[in-house]
């Protein structure tokens, strides 16, 4: 951002109204036809989520100097993609899920039908915002590549297929850790990269390390995810616990065990606390946002 304020708790609120304000704004209004897509759309975008994507964006931003209205179309954009992703993991043909951030999964909601259509559109309206932001064309063309890409079949998208392939089946570590890589870690990379290209184009070195750290930062999302969904409830959660256990998905807890789950994630914390401190003081944000996902309790 341009000039955030200092405090974390302040910049991160500042962070999440702007890119619930972009959300409320440019998401097509409810009252327009196909309304009842519309509004299934802002249902599935809008509301309580953390918002944990743009808010990487925003901190890798800051880094390289961005600007905060090109922030706030790339930080909207990625919270598109991933909140069309939540729509189609809760439908009956994956997850089968019926609660979502506390309220009512999309589906539930509006019917399998529109559902399904709300995440195809608010998927396409993201590369829609990318290609209209007034970003130079090369860097708008890049990150359009670097969201279609972890979207895709090598990231996001196949990374669900693969977790689906291997309901009831047995997956070993360096299997879980790729596929976690892709349909977790893939958005979340991402979301550090296209922050940091908003702003000055980073340094190979720097480039090297914010992509670490994206992968890392998906893993331990993923592990602490996993370790959640055991020893919360769906109050706290605001999803339904323990749905993998009852799936028999396989997940770092039913591979390794709580013990060695926690400890891979305090490995991978202090691996990711160490490259951020190399990138200087400006990635201060970044840090405080790595140690919500290792503290995280929902």
């Amino acid at each position: 951002m341009d000039h955030p304020p200092l405090d974390f708790t302040n910049w991160s609120t500042t962070c999440i109204d702007l890119v619930n304000h972009f959300l409320d704004t440019h998401l097509p209004a409810s009252d327009s036809e196909p309304s009842v897509l519309h509004e299934a759309m802002r249902y599935a975008a809008l509301g309580s989520g953390k918002r944990i994507r743009p808010l990487l964006c925003f901190a890798s931003g800051f880094i390289t100097q961005a600007k905060t209205e090109d922030l706030c179309v790339a930080a909207s954009a990625i919270e598109l993609i991933h909140a069309y992703s939540l729509v189609h993991d809760d439908m009956p043909a994956m997850d089968n899920d019926v609660l979502r951030r506390g309220q009512p999964t999309c589906h539930v909601k509006y019917g399998e039908a529109i559902a399904l259509l709300a995440g195809d559109t608010l998927q396409t309206l993201a590369f829609q915002w990318l290609s209209e932001s007034s970003n130079h064309p090369e860097k708008q063309l890049y990150l359009i590549r670097l969201l279609s890409q972890a979207s895709g079949s090598m990231g996001m998208g196949g990374g669900q297929a693969i977790d689906l392939l291997h309901v009831n089946q047995a997956m070993n570590l360096s299997q879980l850790e790729t596929m976690h890589k892709m349909k977790t870690g893939a958005l979340i990379e991402a979301s550090i990269l296209m922050g940091a290209y908003c702003g000055h184009p980073p340094q190979p070195d720097q480039h090297d390390k914010l992509r670490q750290i994206g992968q890392n930062l998906g893993l331990i999302f993923q592990i602490k995810d996993d370790l959640l969904d055991i020893q919360s409830d769906s109050a706290t959660l605001g999803k339904t616990a323990g749905k993998d256990a009852a799936r028999n998905k396989p997940t770092y807890v039913s591979i390794m065990g709580i013990a060695k789950a926690e400890r891979l994630l305090e490995q991978l914390a202090s691996e990711t606390y160490l490259l951020i401190k190399q990138l200087g003081d400006s990635a201060h944000y970044l840090m405080q946002l790595s140690q919500l996902f290792v503290h995280r309790q929902h």
